[in-house]
C-alpha cells in the first residue's frame, strides 16, 4: 500500500504536504511544534490534520507490518498463491486481512478437523463439485471406516458436511458481504432480565433499533446495562436473507449435493459465522460510539481547558461540605495560598453569624474580590451565606460557582501532597477550586482528564485510547497558551512539546537551585535537556522580564535574527515589544502579498514565518483564551422554585453530549437543553451550536421538583 498516497486522499491536501509531515513525524518532531513552527514546510497544516494524520499513519504503517506477517505465516505452509497474495496487499484494514488469514491460522480442534483425520475431505470436495450423475450416499460408501469411528453412511456424510461448513465459514468473501448485510439490516435487540425492578435502564427494557442508525450514546448503554446484568443483548440478522445469498453463491447447478450444500451452508452461518459476526457487529457499533463519544469529550475538554482565565484579583476558594464544615482557602494574584479556615454555616452546626464574622475578616485582611465556590455537597447552602453575605458588606464581591470535577481526585493524589504538604484534603480541594477561576488550564493539567466529567459513559470505553486522546487534547491546549518558564509547575510543563516528566521536574529543580531563568538559552543547562529538545520546547515557553526581549513571545530562537531584522527595517526599537507590543505594524504587511514577498527576502525568512512574526510583536504572548465568553459573575440566587415556565435567563454550558447540553442558570441543579431545543435548524449535534463555557439565554420550559429536572430552550 502507498501510504502517503492513502493519507493524501484521506485528508484532501497535497501529496508533498503530507510526505513532509510524515519526514517530521519520523524525526522526532512533536505536533504542537510542527504545527506552529514547520509551517511553511507542511503547506500549513495545522494540528487537527496534523493528529488524523499521525493517529492514520501508526494505523497503516501496523496494517503493512501485519500483512507482513501473515504472508509470511502463508507462504512457509507452502500455500501461497499470486491471487491470494494479491488480496492481502490489497486489503485496507487489519479486519480485511484476519478474513483472508483465517483458513490458515493455526486452529484449536473442531470438528472439521476430526473429518479430515477420518479421511473425510476428499467426499466434501466430491459434494462441494456438484457433479451431475453424482449419487452422494453411493460415494459415501468407500470412506466408511469402523478404525477410524465412520461406521455408517451418515457418519461419513455428517463429517464431510462439517468441512464444507468451516470451508464456508473461512471465505473471506462470503464474511465480507454477511458483515456489511447485517451492518446495512441488522437490529440491536436488548430487554430486562427482570422486567419487574424498575432501574435506570427502563427505556431499554424492550429496545430495538437498526444497526446502521442507532446512536453512539444508546450504544454505551446498552453495554453499560449487560455490563451490569441488567439486560441480555443481540443482534437479530436478517437469517434468511444471508442464507439465501450463501445458497446462491455456493449452489450452482441442480445435484445430488444440493440438499448436502444446504445443509452445510445453514449449519455454517448459524454454528460459526453468525454467533461471530454478531461479536464483530457488537464491536464495530462500540468502536464507532467510542470514537463519537471521545470526540465530544475532546471539544469539551478543550474548551474547559481554554476557559479565559480571571487574573489580578485575589480570590477565596470554597469547598462546601455539612457535617466536616466548608473549607476556604485564599489564593493571591499569582495562585499562592495565604490563608486557610474551616467554617460551619451548614447543618448540622448552622454556625452562620460566626461563619459571616470570619469570611467579613478574611475579605478585608486580604482585599477578596472573587469567591470561587465549589459546586458539590452543600453549595446550594453555602450559596445561600454567601449571597445574605455580599447584602452585607459595602465592597464589590462576587461569586462563582465552578466545577468541582477532579478535585477531589487532585486533593488526595501524590501531586497535591508534595505541593501542599502540611494541608488536609479539604484544604487541598479549596486551594485548587480558588485557582480553576484564576487560571483553569494551569489547575486542570493537574488532574486525569477522565476525571473532570465533561463526556458521557467516560469510564465503558477503551480507556488507553480515550487516555491518549484527551492527553493530546491537553498538549494542544497548552502549547497553544503557552506557559510561563519560571512559574509553571511541572504538571504544566510536562506538557509542553518536547518536555516530558523527567524533564518537567528536572527544569523546576533547576529553577529552585538557580533562580529565574534569564534567558530561553539557559535551558539547555537542564540535565537531559538537549538540543533536540530545547528544539521542539523554546517557543512555548516564555520569560518575562528576561534578558532577552523576544523571549517573551512566541517568536522561536530560530527566528530572532528575522524578527530584529523586520524591527530594523521597519525603522523601530525592540523595547517597543516589552510594552505591549508594536501597534499597528501589521496593516501594511499582512494581506499584501507584494510586501510580504519583498519584506521575506529583506530579512532572509519565507512569507509564512514573516506574518508569524509581525502578529506576535503587534500582540505578544496574545491568549487565545481571551476570545472566549467570561464566566458569569453572581451577587444573588435564584432557586428551583424561583423558576416559572417562560422565564428566560442567561447560563453557563457545563456539559455537551449526543442528544444536548446541560446549562449552569444558577439554582444547582444544570438544566438539559435537548438537541431539538437548540436550533430553527436542523443540526447533527449540539457542539454545531454551542460549547463548554459558553454563555447562552434560554428559557424555562418545565421544572420537575421532585426528580429536580429542568427542562430548557434556546429557541427563544
Amino acid at each position: 500500500m502507498d501510504i502517503i498516497s492513502k493519507i493524501t486522499e484521506e485528508l484532501k491536501v497535497k501529496k508533498w504536504q503530507v510526505e513532509a509531515a510524515v519526514k517530521l513525524i519520523d524525526e522526532g518532531n512533536t505536533i504542537p511544534f510542527i504545527a506552529r513552527y514547520r509551517k511553511p514546510v507542511t503547506g500549513e497544516l495545522n494540528d487537527e490534520q496534523l493528529r488524523f494524520l499521525d493517529e492514520r499513519l501508526k494505523y497503516l504503517r501496523n496494517l503493512e507490518e501485519k500483512k507482513q506477517t501473515v504472508i509470511d505465516s502463508i507462504t512457509e505452509q507452502g500455500k501461497m498463491t499470486d491471487e491470494l497474495l494479491q488480496k492481502i496487499n490489497a486489503a485496507d484494514t487489519i479486519v480485511a486481512v484476519d478474513d483472508l488469514y483465517r483458513p490458515y491460522r493455526p486452529k484449536r480442534r473442531t470438528r472439521a478437523t476430526d473429518a479430515k483425520e477420518k479421511g473425510l475431505e476428499p467426499l466434501a470436495n466430491i459434494i462441494s463439485l456438484q457433479q451431475p450423475n453424482v449419487i452422494i450416499e453411493d460415494e459415501a460408501k468407500r470412506f466408511i471406516n469402523v478404525d477410524l469411528g465412520v461406521e455408517k453412511v451418515e457418519d461419513a456424510i455428517a463429517g464431510a458436511k462439517d468441512i464444507i461448513a468451516e470451508n464456508i465459514s473461512e471465505n473471506a468473501e462470503y464474511r465480507t458481504a454477511i458483515r456489511n448485510i447485517v451492518a446495512k439490516q441488522g437490529v440491536l435487540v436488548s430487554e430486562a432480565k427482570d422486567k419487574e425492578t424498575s432501574t435506570v435502564y427502563d427505556n431499554y427494557y424492550e429496545y430495538s433499533e437498526s444497526v446502521a442508525k442507532i446512536p453512539g450514546h444508546r450504544i454505551l448503554a446498552v453495554n453499560r446495562g449487560e455490563k451490569e446484568k441488567i439486560l441480555s443483548v443481540k443482534v437479530e440478522s436478517p437469517d434468511d436473507i444471508i442464507i439465501s445469498c450463501l445458497e446462491k453463491a455456493v449452489i450452482v447447478r441442480d445435484s445430488d449435493s444440493k440438499k448436502y450444500l444446504e445443509d452445510a451452508i445453514s449449519d455454517s452461518y448459524k454454528r460459526l459465522i453468525q454467533p461471530a459476526v454478531e461479536r464483530e457487529i457488537r464491536n464495530m457499533l462500540t468502536e464507532r460510539a467510542e470514537d463519537s463519544a471521545i470526540r465530544v469529550f475532546n471539544e469539551n475538554l478543550k474548551q474547559l481547558l481554554m476557559q479565559p482565565p480571571i487574573a489580578g484579583k485575589n480570590v477565596l476558594g470554597w469547598d462546601p461540605a455539612f457535617r466536616t464544615g466548608c473549607k476556604l482557602a485564599v489564593v493571591d494574584q499569582t495562585g499562592k495560598v495565604l490563608d486557610t479556615v474551616v467554617i460551619y454555616p451548614t447543618a448540622p452546626q448552622n454556625k452562620v453569624k460566626e461563619a459571616k464574622v470570619i469570611l467579613k475578616q478574611l475579605i478585608d485582611k486580604y482585599d477578596i474580590s472573587l469567591i470561587s465556590l465549589g459546586n458539590g455537597t452543600a453549595s446550594r447552602e453555602s450559596e445561600a451565606v454567601i449571597v445574605e453575605l455580599l447584602k452585607e458588606i459595602n465592597k464589590d464581591v462576587s461569586y462563582v460557582i465552578v466545577s468541582e470535577a477532579g478535585a477531589s481526585v487532585y486533593s488526595a493524589s501524590k501531586l497535591a501532597t508534595e505541593e501542599f504538604p502540611n494541608f488536609d484534603v479539604g484544604q487541598r480541594s479549596a486551594a485548587s477550586i480558588a485557582r480553576r477561576l484564576q487560571d483553569p488550564l494551569a489547575e486542570l493539567v493537574k488532574i486525569d482528564p477522565k476525571a473532570i466529567g465533561v463526556g458521557q459513559y467516560q469510564h465503558d470505553m477503551n480507556q488507553k485510547k480515550l487516555g491518549e486522546q484527551l492527553g493530546n487534547v491537553v498538549e494542544d491546549c497548552v502549547n497553544n497558551v503557552g506557559v510561563d518558564l519560571n512559574t509553571a509547575s511541572a504538571s504544566l510543563l510536562e506538557y509542553i512539546s518536547g518536555i516530558n516528566k523527567t524533564l518537567a521536574k528536572n527544569i523546576v529543580e533547576y529553577r529552585e537551585e538557580n533562580g529565574k531563568f534569564s534567558t530561553r538559552k539557559e535551558l539547555l543547562k537542564v540535565a537531559k535537556l538537549g538540543p533536540k529538545a530545547f528544539e521542539q520546547c523554546a517557543g512555548f515557553l516564555r520569560i518575562t522580564d528576561g534578558k532577552e526581549v523576544l523571549d517573551s513571545t512566541s517568536v522561536h530562537p530560530e527566528s530572532y535574527d528575522s524578527a530584529k531584522k523586520l524591527i530594523s527595517c521597519l525603522g523601530l526599537d525592540i523595547e517597543d515589544v516589552k510594552k505591549g507590543g508594536i501597534k499597528g505594524i501589521s496593516k501594511n504587511i499582512i494581506g499584501n502579498k507584494e510586501k510580504i514577498s519583498q519584506m521575506s527576502e529583506e530579512i532572509g525568512c519565507d512569507g509564512i514565518t514573516l506574518v508569524d512574526i509581525v502578529k506576535e510583536l503587534e500582540k505578544p504572548a496574545r491568549d487565545p483564551r481571551d476570545e472566549m465568553p467570561k464566566p458569569i459573575l453572581r451577587s444573588d440566587i435564584l432557586e428551583m422554585k424561583d423558576l416559572k415556565e417562560g422565564m428566560i435567563l442567561k447560563g453557563t454550558v457545563r456539559n455537551v453530549i449526543d442528544f444536548g447540553a446541560f446549562v449552569d442558570i444558577g439554582v444547582h441543579e444544570d438544566g438539559l437543553v435537548h438537541i431539538s431545543q437548540m436550533s430553527d435548524k436542523y443540526i447533527k449535534h449540539p457542539l454545531e451550536v454551542v460549547n463548554i463555557g459558553d454563555v447562552v439565554e434560554v428559557k424555562i420550559m418545565s421544572v420537575d421538583m421532585q426528580k429536580k429536572r429542568i427542562q430548557l430552550s434556546m429557541k427563544l
